[in-house]
């Protein structure tokens, strides 16, 4: 099975600071993979050197089977990527419809969902699609910025904090968006700093420190590598 995401060698550099160093990860087609680590650890900068978001950028990126270490953003996109950034990127002036409308669907990607099949996932942003952005809760805000992902058609998913700041029923809500994708076979990359949220999502988890990755536990050694996971992250 071609891998999703196959990252290797990855070095990423913002101007002259150089934050990854040799990264190294695979995610299957359908996982659901986090990253965790301590703020200024590199897990946003690994997903931003997937899109093409940082600087100067080595060593090999590849997307179902696809080198795209050297293309640019818009291309990576068209692969099927999708990147939800932890700003969420709403604009105010429109509509929460007019907003889930903006992205046209990627060429390179399956079909999209479409708007009542988000609508249908998403009840909340059905009962507020003539509101403005700006007048979204946090929670709804979030929820909006990865359905308007979702209708591009765009299979690998980039998420970055999306439980940060959120109420706890909120997040609750998130969580169970999260299993419904992996159970329509999207393949789900996380960055959190809220474990209790991830720790029941994800098949894996690679631990990130100062731009490398120190741990790799997968899902039904969670209990066993608790102390490790407990020093490196003070969970």
């Amino acid at each position: 099975m071609t891998p999703a995401l196959e990252i290797s060698g990855l070095q990423a550099w913002y101007g002259e600071s150089h934050i990854l160093h040799n990264i190294n990860l695979t995610v299957d087609p359908g996982e659901v993979v986090t990253l965790l680590g301590r703020n200024g650890a590199g897990r946003t900068t690994t997903l931003r050197a997937i899109m093409g978001l940082t600087g100067r950028r080595t060593g090999s990126i590849k997307i179902n089977g696809v080198e795209s270490i050297g293309l640019p953003t818009y291309r990576i996109a068209h692969l099927g990527v999708g990147y939800c950034p932890e700003e969420r990127g709403i604009f105010s002036s429109l509509s929460t419809e007019e907003n889930l409308l903006l992205p046209p669907q990627l060429a390179g990607a399956g079909a999209g969902m479409s708007v009542g099949e988000i609508y249908e996932m998403f009840p909340n942003l059905l009962e507020r699609r003539h509101s403005q952005g700006t007048r979204l809760s946090g929670g709804e805000q979030q929820m909006l910025a990865v359905a308007r992902i979702l209708r591009t058609g765009a299979r690998l998913l980039l998420l970055d904090e999306i439980s940060e700041g959120l109420a706890p029923v909120i997040v609750q809500s998130l969580a169970r968006m999260i299993t419904t994708l992996k159970a329509k076979g999207y393949t789900i990359v996380m960055v959190e700093q809220n474990f209790r949220f991830a720790a029941p999502l994800a098949d894996r988890f690679y631990v990130v420190e100062h731009g490398q990755i120190v741990e790799t536990i997968a899902a039904p050694e969670l209990s066993v590598k608790m102390p490790v996971l407990t020093e490196l992250l003070g969970v």
